[in-house]
């Protein structure tokens, strides 16, 4: 009785392990998850509740764009990524009286590889030429504010990877919600993303990086008023490719000119903290600059710039 019970037990755990192996890194298009903007990098990616990023807010939240002050709002991102790859980003939203309407446009840069083949008659490779291989997202974004304390976006984009002559490509979608809650600043969000049928590549089919976001920020000290203010975010994520994970995020802001950011990640394997500044001088043409540092463990620091203008 004593060993069928422990082979029942087996029986019973075996799955649960084998469902938690299996669920990592099992997507394609994976650099849809990978950070945007150097606002949201710096706060360790917790920026799902943000509601003052206008252009920019196409890559983290759609429903963000929806409370945008700007009549147009342009943002540009870039990063050198890790082994060389490139990393960038443009977006551009437009307020008319039905809502906001905007575009977003990823671009990632795997970088050239050399192409070999076999020598004729011996047993190495000779190099031939090179090949490249890529990555495009381009998404069309609507977002509307149904009330001062509430809107939602829904976004549909075209993505696309390809390495060589080879493709896959697919049509995704995401959708989000931001709502202030009244009591205080207290704002909570909830967006899904890379929303999709399975692709494939050639004959392989691969399932899309989804992913479930839960959100909320607030004033810890003053507002978007006050001559100093502290914000502070924490975000929930859930992945198709991972386990849970957890993001939080501080923004420290000296009369909403000059803005100091921080962020950490928990339950991922390399990533951990982050920080960085943000500079809002006083133009007559709102402009903004990010800078932002992140530190990916064994794989390296990432530096990423972002640059924002708009028009009242």
């Amino acid at each position: 009785m004593k060993t069928l019970s422990s082979v029942l037990a087996f029986l019973l755990v075996l799955p649960a392990y084998g469902q938690e192996f299996k669920k990592t890194a099992t997507s394609g298009f994976v650099f849809l998850e990978i950070p945007v903007t150097a606002r949201t990098a710096a706060l360790g990616e917790a920026s799902l509740s943000l509601s003052d990023v206008n252009a920019e807010g196409v890559f983290a939240n759609p429903a963000s764009v929806g409370f945008t002050t700007q009549t147009h709002s342009a943002s540009f991102s870039y990063a050198p990524w890790i082994a060389e790859m490139k990393h960038y980003a443009s977006s551009y939203a437009y307020d008319s009286p039905l809502g906001v309407f905007a575009v977003g446009v990823i671009v990632f840069d795997f970088g050239s590889m050399p192409r070999t083949q076999r020598a004729s008659g011996r047993q190495v490779y000779e190099v031939v030429g090179d090949f490249n291989a890529n990555g495009l997202c381009v998404g069309l974004t609507y977002s509307k504010r149904l009330t001062d304390r509430f809107s939602f976006g829904v976004t549909t984009k075209y993505v696309r990877e390809g390495i060589d002559i080879y493709r896959a490509s697919n049509v995704l979608f995401d959708g989000g919600v931001l709502y202030y809650t009244g009591f205080q600043s207290l704002r909570i969000a909830a967006a899904l993303q890379n929303f999709g049928t399975d692709a494939k590549y050639k004959n392989d089919p691969f399932k899309m990086p989804s992913m479930l976001r839960l959100g909320m920020a607030a004033e810890l000290l003053g507002d978007f008023s006050s001559q100093y203010r502290v914000s502070g975010l924490v975000e929930a994520l859930h992945p198709s490719d991972a386990d849970e994970r957890v993001n939080v995020g501080l923004e420290v802001a000296w009369n909403s000119v000059l803005m100091v950011r921080g962020g950490y990640k928990f339950r991922y394997d390399e990533e951990t903290y982050s920080v960085g500044v943000g500079l809002r001088p006083s133009l007559a043409v709102p402009v903004g600059l990010d800078v932002a540092f992140s530190d990916y463990g064994r794989l390296g620091n990432i530096l990423r710039f972002s640059l924002q203008m708009g028009l009242q």
